[in-house]
């Protein structure tokens, strides 16, 4: 397939088909090559050699109700990665300060459960007023789990810019994944965040035994909801979930479908995230050439790279990372 001609049709304003974007993920190894330029094309025209970095919070690593099957911080498994409660204001601001300090453009708070409680929310959204006071300029994400009107209401009026929730796979294999709420849950929490006028950060996981087609079908539930950002993870399996025995998808399985979601989503946000490094290893950089931004430092439960070596991966790469005070 000519990738090329497809990325010049996508900058005319048109939009590839299903098989299309089944093709990509069938190209071979010898056609990767071609793929990611015709990708990087894209990324450049929106993004140029711009990387923006993120920074996650694990505000608590609680015993999560839901049964994600890759999750280990669910507590229907024995995963041994401990547990503690909500932090407070002033650690969540402290956070905020140490993402900044590190050239962070966004920092997320995330806490593992089904949804925030009232009293989640005060200390949540206390934390965000200050934050906001305090580092203008730095983005506010939140991943607190499944939405109502009224608590995403709360969210978008303490200065939360935007609101985490993926969907993880398509609807056809989300049942194989998870079976405490189902598919149609996550699509209303994103659309009651964007009626409370925050953006949605919302992605996917690849390799949950999800088939190329549900990989697709992801990629494009993701544009129908008109998402801000896209995070796409890797799986890196755990030891004590239900998923510890599958195998990682490879390096190159990762660049191919990172190049087909920069196709189905020319200029949105585009973010390698969890996994990043047990899945891509050196060929890190290269799913820059169609992500534009990076979590750094660290994931939920496991840690990351780290900020020191992610800047020069980048910079050998030829990357910028963006600052974003007083944007």
């Amino acid at each position: 397939m000519n990738w090329d001609a497809l990325a010049a049709t996508v900058l005319d304003g048109g939009r590839i088909s299903r098989d299309d974007a089944l093709g990509m993920l069938h190209c071979s190894d010898e056609e990767l090559e071609a793929l990611l330029g015709a990708a990087e094309t894209l990324r450049t025209h929106h993004f140029g050699r711009e990387v923006h970095l993120h920074v996650l919070h694990n505000a608590r690593r609680d015993q999560c109700p839901e049964d994600c099957s890759f999750c280990s911080q669910s507590s229907r498994y024995d995963t041994g990665i401990g547990a503690y409660p909500l932090e407070d204001v002033d650690t969540l601001v402290e956070a905020a300060h140490a993402a900044r300090a590190k050239g962070a453009v966004r920092y997320c708070m995330v806490t593992a459960t089904r949804g925030p409680s009232n009293s989640d929310l005060d200390v949540i959204c206390e934390a965000v007023r200050r934050i906001k006071d305090e580092l203008p300029g730095l983005e506010i994400c939140t991943s607190l789990g499944l939405l109502n009107e009224s608590r995403a209401g709360r969210l978008a009026e303490a200065g939360v810019d935007r609101y985490n929730h993926n969907l993880e796979t398509s609807e056809r294999n989300f049942p194989n994944v998870t079976t405490t709420h189902d598919y149609s849950d996550r699509v209303n929490t994103v659309q009651v965040a964007h009626a409370a006028g925050m953006e949605s950060c919302c992605g996917g996981i690849v390799g949950l035994g999800e088939s190329l087609e549900d990989r697709v079908d992801l990629a494009f539930a993701l544009a129908d909801l008109q998402v801000a950002s896209v995070p796409l993870n890797f799986l890196d399996p755990r030891e004590g979930t239900p998923m510890a025995h599958l195998v990682k998808p490879s390096p190159e399985d990762c660049l191919r479908t990172l190049a087909m979601f920069r196709f189905v989503h020319p200029s949105v946000d585009l973010r390698v995230a969890g996994g990043r490094e047990t899945c891509l290893g050196d060929l890190q950089s290269m799913a820059l050439r169609a992500a534009n931004s990076m979590f750094s430092e660290g994931y939920l439960t496991t840690p990351g790279q780290g900020v020191s070596d992610d800047f020069r991966m980048l910079n050998e790469a030829g990357y910028e990372v963006v600052e974003m005070i007083n944007r």
